[in-house]
């Protein structure tokens, strides 16, 4: 038979290559050939002929094409086995990272974004697919994802700046609830036309959720995913609203989606928190050779967890979390503002002399902002970067980007 000759010429070229690849590959090339031959007994003499006709003419292709692509056998079995994953905000600080991260653990990835708050230059978009789209637009979203048909699907997009929020909250509102409706929309629909399409989906909302309630725990009694929501902004209203929704289109239209209530998060790339925006000004001070740094409100209590950190927990989910339910991901390192400037200070080699804005206080600012995430820690998700590397990260990345 032409087709087990090429399998087997095939199987022969892949013991070339590494023990381990080699019997890993003979093994799925055994596996593939087995199914051929059910093939081959299963159908009618006819129409197996074409059959094969059809696999003989697929399969040499491919051979040709790996060969001229210098694919081993290990990448051509992750070819197969690859996966869709479409991000949402791929333009901003998290989803940056997370298609990033992505793309090296084997995913296909396509990212959309609209208005982004990173330079997308900075991006490693080899094997990457961006493209530009506003959630607002519900026929646009719902033809992607009819035509697309992603096996994971990450909702990041959002007004996310609780500050711009009390300027804008329609914005905030049309964005982060009419944009979330329209995406969970065209899943449904891609679902009801393909019954097997069966996607799963992680979807970031926010701890500003839990607002006022955060009041009733202390560091020593941390809120779980049970705490109330009781948002105190625009913002916080219009994630807890995104949040229902999941739960919604999950309980009504079984999407297997899981929630994320994200506290504060940071990394490079990131602008508008307290984080992003004292690097730079160190970074900014540096090159003037000044030491009065701009601060606002220094007492509050924060967890502040690497982005990096955060991808890997949505990923995660995506493979191991339970459809429906609600997650917490906030770091195990609690300390108060403060802390930030100390770890620059650390960084920089500078002491500085604070100057408090009064416009960057918030109308209202939760005194504690911090998680129990042991929810998530019980599916295997861990933190691997501390905050000070964080800093140190991104006061390079600064002085990379103002240079």
């Amino acid at each position: 038979m032409i087709v087990e000759s090429i399998l087997l010429k095939r199987k022969t070229n892949c013991q070339t290559e590494q023990s381990g690849t080699r019997t890993e590959e003979t093994h799925v090339l055994t596996n593939v050939l087995g199914l051929f031959e059910k093939e081959n007994r299963d159908h009618a003499p006819a129409k197996g002929l074409y059959l094969f006709y059809d696999i003989h003419k697929f399969l040499f292709a491919s051979i040709r094409y790996a060969k001229r692509l210098s694919l081993t056998c290990n990448s051509m079995k992750k070819a197969i086995q690859t996966m869709k994953a479409y991000v949402t905000g791929a333009g901003g600080m998290i989803g940056s990272h997370l298609i990033e991260i992505l793309h090296q653990k084997g995913y296909e990835v396509v990212g959309s974004y609209f208005h982004p708050t990173v330079d997308l230059n900075d991006i490693d978009q080899t094997g990457v697919r961006l493209f530009e789209l506003d959630l607002r637009n519900h026929e646009t979203v719902r033809s992607w994802i009819l035509d697309y048909l992603p096996d994971r699907i990450y909702h990041l997009a959002a007004q996310s700046f609780p500050v711009v929020s009390w300027k804008d909250p329609y914005y905030t509102m049309d964005v982060n609830v009419s944009g979330t409706v329209g995406l969970f929309e065209a899943i449904k629909e891609a679902k009801q036309l393909h019954p097997d399409y069966d996607p799963r989906v992680v979807v970031i909302s926010s701890s500003a959720i839990y607002g006022q309630a955060l009041q009733s725990y202390s560091v020593d009694h941390l809120p779980k995913e049970d705490c109330p929501m009781l948002p105190v902004s625009p913002y916080g209203v219009s994630k807890a609203a995104e949040d229902l929704l999941c739960y919604q289109y999950f309980d009504n239209f079984k999407i297997k989606v899981c929630r994320v209530r994200l506290f504060n998060c940071t990394g490079t790339r990131k602008i508008g928190d307290i984080t992003a925006d004292f690097t730079r000004r160190a970074v900014e001070l540096e090159k003037k050779g000044s030491n009065k740094l701009i601060v606002g409100n220094l007492t509050s209590t924060r967890a502040i967890i690497d982005a990096r950190d955060v991808a890997e927990g949505l990923i995660i989910l995506s493979e191991k979390g339970v459809p429906g339910e609600a997650y917490n991901i906030c770091s195990s390192h609690v300390f108060q503002m403060d802390y930030v400037i100390k770890c620059i200070e650390k960084v920089t080699g500078v002491h500085y002399e604070l100057v408090t804005d009064p416009k960057l206080l918030r109308p209202a600012d939760e005194k504690l902002y911090i998680g129990d995430s042991s929810k998530i820690k019980a599916l295997g998700w861990s933190e691997k970067y501390n905050y000070e590397d964080t800093v140190r990260a991104m006061i390079e990345y600064w002085r990379k980007k103002l240079n």
